[in-house]
């Protein structure tokens, strides 16, 4: 554990630059770099280096009121290929990027509701494809709103510009066949991030998402239940370092084993990933997007309740 306290060290002192010169966040998270404050992006608004998107799990939210000058994610359409189960590739993610205005060295923050689910899973989606200037406004939509701070309907228009998109970087992604092979893998931690009852299998008091649904019920053999929802504080920002640690710690979950998240489709899997793989500085935590929807409909495959 020394060892890791060093290397977090290491990262901020290499991030330290970037941090000091506009962040206000905790400096206790291993790169704090990754989140910006309400009042930050509000001074921003009118920066042309600084890109707000707004990400939802509700899509309809950006046209009742958004951040000025920030434009919409639709998860449902702009990042999904529609032919194929996964996401859109090199392509069209730089055509994405041209459509919005954004350059390579664009600093991108990220924000939507739920306490952030679709920002944290933009943000791990745009790491894949090798955009590094990428934030979080911590607390999201409604930390925002609490605030009373400015929204409008007035969509934005971007003049288009060329941006270079890399192959995407799937070490950060896990497939169904890599968690099969992780089942009796003991350097392997499995995290169910789904709440208790969608863990259990009692389906009596689970949330119905009919475009998330599974015919069984239950979770991955060997998984811990780790809520997304015990990251984050009541006005939607996250934690501590210290609070987080011992929450992860306390279900075994340390930065010495690989760390797999899952839900049902990924983006409150993402929320976690965000916060062990950024905030906390594991090293090796992967995203299961797949999650419970593609798990609990193959045939074959192990289930516990």
């Amino acid at each position: 554990m020394a060892e890791f306290k060093a290397a977090i060290f290491d990262k901020k002192t290499e991030a330290s630059t970037e941090t000091t010169e506009y962040l206000r966040v905790s400096s206790d998270y291993a790169y704090p770099d990754v989140l910006v404050e309400t009042d930050w992006v509000a001074e921003h608004l009118s920066d042309p280096a600084v890109r707000v998107i707004e990400a939802d799990e509700d899509i309809v939210l950006y046209e009742v009121g958004h951040i000025p000058g920030a434009v919409k994610l639709d998860w449902q359409v702009d990042v999904q290929d529609h032919i194929n189960r996964d996401f859109i590739d090199q392509q069209g993610f730089a055509q994405l990027m041209s459509r919005w205005g954004i350059t390579n060295d664009t600093i991108l923050v990220f924000y939507g509701d739920k306490n952030n689910w679709y920002a944290c899973y933009s943000f791990w989606l745009f790491s894949m494809y090798g955009h590094t200037k990428l934030k979080v406004m911590n607390g999201g939509r409604a930390k925002w709103e609490a605030e009373r701070r400015p929204l409008t309907r007035e969509a934005p228009h971007y003049e288009a510009c060329v941006y270079h998109a890399q192959v995407p970087d799937e070490s950060i992604r896990a497939f169904r066949n890599d968690v099969i092979a992780g089942l009796k893998n003991p350097g392997r931690s499995l995290v169910d991030v789904r709440s208790q009852p969608e863990y259990t299998g009692d389906l009596c008091h689970v949330v119905n998402y009919p475009q998330e649904e599974a015919q069984r019920s239950g979770h991955i053999p060997g998984a811990r239940n780790i809520p997304w929802s015990s990251a984050t504080n009541e006005d939607g920002t996250f934690k501590s370092a210290e609070e987080l640690r011992r929450i992860y710690s306390g279900k075994d979950i340390t930065p010495d084993n690989e760390v797999v998240t899952y839900c049902r489709i990924g983006e409150r899997a993402a929320h976690s990933w965000f916060v062990l793989a950024k905030l906390l500085g594991y090293p090796r935590v992967r995203n299961y997007d797949g999650s419970w929807t593609e798990w609990g409909n193959v045939v074959g495959l192990p289930i516990e309740k």
